[in-house]
């Protein structure tokens, strides 16, 4: 799924519009019929609504859904807010359609003015702003928002919340409406995926209002969302006739003394991501501890509480190393030897993220499609501070084209990043995976597609997906809260099951 700009939507309503020569007008009543159609499923028939509507194409939207709710038999009224003596065409068709209808359905709310007696079981459903927003909201439209804010009913936004740019992070003092659900044209905004911005968005729904499909797949982006689809996509079924060695090799380094758990979540993972072959490098101390709770693995150690040494990797498909390692100085110059004559891809988390921010000259030595998986703190440690997460993202671009890796930016959707500076936002997960120990399961997984042959973009993409899609089906079985890393292994089965079915 591409995510475009707002100015790019803008293009693509136009070039539809010219394409299927249709009216703008009439594009404007199919969106709005499909949000009235999302609303009849959602919301029982006796539901009460107001309509908050502005005086662009946003208002005009609102105006629209009014008029379809109340044929429909909702209870619904519209309120246009006159920040603008000037309505848009198709917003100025949508209030004389309504007041057509019965002008008791539209009141005008005056510069200045509030709203103070919505009662709390009425959903609002806002179309006061939409995408054309050029500058942060101020003034009496502001404290509008705020107020709105301030009342305790369910909102809907109607394409975006109000006050929030597409393409943007605002200011952290910027009025915005929150709301609880998105009613989205066609596209993700990125801003809906950012931590600071997608707060006020709520659970998002993409409605397909039957925009141009030669546009959108003529016109580029380095901006996309991962979900099902792309899954299957790229998913290698396996060859019924392959053996252990034709689903690849891979070899974890990882655990200090009091740190095996995150070494055995990843050797857990890696063996259910279909890897042929793993074999795992720790300290002597963590010998027993994955002999015993993974037998399906080869162990090998080096030192006696950290990793001194790292060997026999010379066989290895790929390498994994990281969780549990540490930032002793003898690992510290064990993995730096290592990536002197290395040539196998690595897929490096955790401590070995740290080793390098703390050596960043060996940035430059990482073999040929390697992937770091850094989450935004260790990401600043690598590459320095940014002003917000979006700004994290595209210095993210800027890195792994620098040093031609793939980068995985984790977060509540988390990024894959290519060498090549196009980013894939993933479209699983839940808040419970935000637990220890998730990351050194997520490292196993891409380690273990790794291995088994997928590009560099493919095994962190897949990856990042299986990982989340396990983690929405523990949380399903299981709840958000007590979902924990080992049930994110487990569900590996289930979500793979999903993706090849």
């Amino acid at each position: 799924m591409k995510i475009f700009t707002a100015a790019q939507i803008r293009a693509c309503d136009a070039y539809t519009i010219h394409a299927s020569g249709i009216q703008s007008l009439a594009l404007m009543e199919r969106a709005a019929e499909k949000c009235v159609e999302w609303i009849v499923e959602n919301f029982p028939p006796d539901t009460l609504f107001v309509a908050l509507c502005g005086t662009g194409n946003n208002g005009g939207d609102g105006l629209a859904i009014t008029r379809l709710l109340n044929q429909r038999g909702y209870g619904v009224k519209a309120f246009l807010i006159k920040f603008s003596e000037v309505l848009s065409v198709d917003c100025q068709n949508n209030l004389n359609r309504l007041q057509a209808i019965d002008t008791d359905h539209v009141s005008i709310v005056q510069p200045d003015k509030y709203i103070t007696d919505i009662p709390a079981n009425i959903v609002i459903i806002d179309a006061i702003l939409g995408t054309g927003l050029s500058r942060p909201v101020s003034g009496w439209i502001g404290n509008f928002l705020e107020h709105i804010n301030n009342l305790p009913n369910r909102k809907i936004a109607i394409d975006i919340p109000s006050g929030l740019p597409a393409d943007l992070i605002p200011d952290e003092a910027a009025a915005i409406l929150k709301v609880e659900d998105t009613l989205s044209f066609q596209f993700y905004k990125r801003s809906f995926l950012h931590i600071e911005s997608g707060r006020f968005a709520g659970k998002i729904h993409i409605l397909n209002i039957g925009l141009d499909s030669t546009f959108i797949n003529a016109t580029h982006t380095q901006y996309r969302g991962f979900g099902a689809a792309n899954a299957r996509e790229i998913y290698k079924p396996r060859d019924p006739f392959g053996h252990k060695g034709s689903f690849g090799s891979a070899l974890l380094i990882g655990g200090t003394y009091g740190r095996m758990g995150a070494i055995t979540l990843s050797g857990k993972a890696a063996l259910r991501s279909g890897a042929g072959l793993i074999t795992i490098l720790a300290p002597e101390c963590g010998y027993n501890i994955l002999q015993t709770s993974i037998p399906e693995a080869m162990c090998q150690t080096s030192g006696e509480k950290e990793i001194e040494s790292i060997n026999g990797w010379e066989t290895m498909s790929v390498i994994g190393i990281g969780p549990g390692i540490g930032t002793g100085a003898k690992t510290a110059a064990a993995f730096a030897m290592l990536l002197e004559s290395c040539t196998q891809p690595m897929v490096v988390d955790a401590d070995g993220i740290n080793i390098l921010a703390k050596q960043p000259e060996l940035l430059a030595k990482l073999p040929p499609g390697s992937i770091i998986t850094p989450h935004p703190k260790e990401f600043e440690r690598m590459f320095g501070n940014n002003t917000n997460s979006m700004n994290q993202l595209d210095n993210a671009r800027i890195q792994a084209m620098r040093y031609n890796i793939t980068i995985v930016l984790k977060g509540h959707h988390t990024a894959v990043i290519t060498n090549e500076g196009e980013c894939w936002y993933n479209m699983s997960g839940n808040s419970g995976m935000a637990k220890g120990g998730a990351g050194d399961v997520l490292t196993g997984i891409v380690t273990g597609l790794l291995a088994q042959g997928y590009e560099a973009v493919h095994a962190a993409s897949l990856g990042v997906y299986l990982h989340g899609l396990a983690g929405d089906l523990a949380a399903a079985e299981l709840s958000e809260d007590a979902l924990k890393a080992g049930d994110i292994v487990d569900y590996l089965g289930k979500a793979f099951l999903m993706i090849n079915g």
